[in-house]
């Protein structure tokens, strides 16, 4: 989700007008992953250095359009049978904005169809602090550290994606070449696809360009091609957005 100060910018606007823009680009990407039947959608919203780095006023904005987005969303998220989700340290976000998270997640806990998670607040890196030292909590209560295991199964059970499944794609707008923090852990073979198009610009039809790129690759987990390998089916998909910071069926993807 990359691109809405260059988008607000290009059209003398300030910053936040880019930011209003790219709700569109939500709804139309949602929409139409939960049409072709999506499993997983992440849209990277609001990074965690974001919250550090940006003036206070562009965060407050950012907070304000956070809530009123997740108060105008759900009815279409229910039209669309799609659940909503969350990752990140929500802890530190205001207490009305968790509120209203709070609100909307229950509201949509009954949709079966596409999971829309917004990573709020996230780095990657602390998502894997933070499994760390659950681990650790978790084996100082069930004997001690004599008893801690730490596999990959173990971390990934930690991970704040842990009902979630691995991206198979990962879309970056505006043509920006970085993972940007973002899902460090659970992209490790994910496909990137990168588009030029600025996140207020994008599109439920760069979704499904993506996607049909997606389908022509072959993906071999770091073995041989030997006429059996994975090609194109989608089940998450991630859509990440750099300047605030997708198993079986259709792809999981990330943005």
């Amino acid at each position: 989700m990359d691109g809405n100060g260059r988008w607000a910018k290009r059209r003398h606007l300030p910053r936040v007008a880019g930011h209003r823009a790219g709700v569109t680009a939500v709804r139309s990407t949602v929409e139409t992953a939960a049409r072709i039947g999506v499993h997983a959608l992440t849209l990277y919203a609001f990074s965690e250095e974001n919250w550090k780095k940006r003036p206070k006023s562009e965060v407050d904005f950012l907070m304000r359009l956070l809530s009123r987005y997740l108060k105008a969303e759900v009815p279409r998220l229910n039209e669309n049978n799609v659940r909503l989700e969350y990752i990140g340290r929500q802890y530190e976000l205001p207490e009305d904005v968790q509120e209203r998270m709070a609100w909307a997640r229950e509201s949509t806990s009954h949709n079966s169809g596409t999971i829309l998670t917004l990573a709020l607040n996230y780095s990657a890196r602390s998502e894997l602090v933070d499994a760390f030292r659950s681990m650790v909590n978790a084996a100082s209560v069930n004997g001690g550290f004599e008893h801690l295991r730490i596999d990959e199964d173990t971390v990934a059970n930690h991970l704040y994606t842990r009902d979630l499944p691995d991206p198979d794609l990962v879309v970056r707008t505006s043509g920006e070449m970085r993972l940007s923090n973002f899902l460090l852990w659970q992209l490790a073979y994910a496909e990137i696809y990168v588009t030029p198009t600025l996140w207020p610009d994008f599109r439920g039809v760069h979704l499904l360009e993506g996607i049909a790129e997606y389908q022509k690759r072959e993906r071999r987990y770091g073995g041989l091609n030997h006429g059996d390998s994975s090609h194109g089916d989608l089940n998450h998909a991630n859509l990440n957005r750099g300047d605030s910071h997708p198993h079986s069926g259709p792809p999981k993807v990330s943005k």
